[in-house]
């Protein structure tokens, strides 16, 4: 099959069922335009048809800002190495996580001199590597890997278009643990036009098997729940912090009709982990739907500016 045939069955829908169509790495991601791609990525994932000219619901609200609302300084808050400098700016460095170093390439990474736990990623992309025992890692795989994540252009996956013009770097951080042996859990901040309305708790992060329970501003347990995600089925006490943690996510979302603000806490104090303006990149399957209708109904849309 020739190439032009390749493209034209894809653009006529015949093979975009094979799932590495969708992969960031798939070459054929970019004979699509971001609406085009946006439409079929959203029936893959939901089997209906997105409504892009009058979206109510918060998937189908959160790609239209993929495609319309597109200000410079969301690449800078989505960039977790240009945030650091956004948020103590900001906030001051009190709620920056400590840095080791950070890296253009992945051949300069002096893995002799880091300390033997360290927390590595990059700054365009997610996951991460936790080291707690450098002594068991493979220097030269570990550097493919970092040098192949570079490379990678994130955006592509799932067109959220902050990630796009994000200068790619590797970045290296000290690998925080509460001394008491505790669990570590994280905290998403979820605001809606800079009203912070739902607050994400992730525990049992580290076993394979992450949990999400969901709370209001009040700090009631929600049956909110995203498919492939399970509830801890504890109830977690509201964190000390949380007044604190409230009025910075606030003051930064101000302005922005959806971001998410992650905090990571360890023994009792919070940092700032990282800013997400589309929650699942805008695809969250929700178990009932009442929630995608819901938070909906929370995002208020800015005058279109720019069409794609």
């Amino acid at each position: 099959m020739e190439i032009k045939e390749i493209v034209y069955n894809i653009k006529k829908g015949v093979i975009n069922q094979y799932h590495y169509f969708f992969s960031v790495d798939s070459p054929y991601t970019n004979i699509f335009s971001d609406k085009e791609y946006i439409k079929k990525y959203y029936y893959k994932i939901f089997n209906r048809k997105i409504n892009l000219k009058n979206p109510k619901s918060f998937n189908e609200k959160e790609n239209w800002l993929k495609l319309y609302d597109r200000r410079p300084i969301y690449t800078v808050m989505a960039d977790k190495y240009a945030a650091r400098e956004y948020i103590s700016k900001h906030f001051g460095d009190k709620y920056l996580v400590p840095l080791i170093g950070v890296w253009d390439r992945a051949d300069d990474i002096d893995f002799e001199n880091l300390p033997d736990c360290f927390v590595m990623k990059c700054n365009h992309d997610n996951g991460v590597l936790i080291c707690r025992d450098k002594a068991k890692i493979d220097f030269e795989k570990t550097r493919k890997e970092f040098s192949d994540r570079l490379i990678r252009d994130y955006y592509r996956k799932r067109r959220e278009w902050p990630y796009k013009n994000i200068k790619r770097k590797i970045i290296c951080e000290k690998l925080m643990e509460n001394t008491d042996g505790s669990e570590l859990l994280d905290y998403k901040v979820f605001c809606f036009n800079g009203i912070a309305r739902i607050i994400e708790v992730n525990s049992d992060r580290f076993s394979g098997h992450s949990k999400e329970d969901h709370y209001d501003i009040n700090w009631n347990h929600l049956d909110l729940k995203f498919e492939h995600y399970e509830q801890s089925g504890d109830r977690f006490e509201k964190p000390v912090f949380f007044d604190e943690m409230i009025n910075i996510s606030e003051k930064t979302a101000s302005g922005i009709p959806f971001l998410r603000v992650d905090f990571n806490c360890w023994n009792g104090k919070i940092y700032i982990g990282e800013m997400t303006f589309y929650h699942n990149a805008g695809f969250a399957k929700f178990e009932d739907y009442k929630w995608d209708e819901l938070l909906g109904s929370w995002i208020e849309l800015p005058n279109r500016k720019t069409g794609v």
